[in-house]
């Protein structure tokens, strides 16, 4: 069976915040978005402990790292009023396509 991949508006440097799991409520910033995965990396949560063998590079040991975060455990956070919110899309005036908070209908693209 093959795996459903989700469209998402969601982008790198967005602050967003963890609606579901052990990281319920923290906000942080998209460092890397996993489409293949249906996933994205936020800077310092959902830590894990990863354990790497010396090589030439480094020197190996115990190194914490972000684990991916499924895109349906995230909102973007509204810049207005501080909470997560859904992205809609808006054409402005001038022609450019943009994303726009649902509930406070805020500019989220600069």
């Amino acid at each position: 069976m093959k795996k459903q991949r989700f469209r998402t508006s969601l982008r790198k440097g967005d602050q967003v915040v963890i609606i579901a799991g052990k990281e319920k409520g923290k906000q942080g910033e998209i460092l890397r978005v996993l489409p293949k995965k249906n996933a994205l990396l936020v800077a310092k949560l959902n830590m894990v402990k990863r354990h790497t063998k010396p090589s030439r590079g480094n020197e190996g040991g115990i190194v914490d790292k972000e684990a991916p975060i499924h895109i349906s455990n995230v909102m973007i956070l509204d810049p207005d009023t501080g909470k997560g919110a859904r992205i809609g899309k808006k054409v402005l005036e001038d022609g450019r396509k943009v994303r726009v908070a649902c509930g406070s209908g805020e500019v989220l693209d600069s």
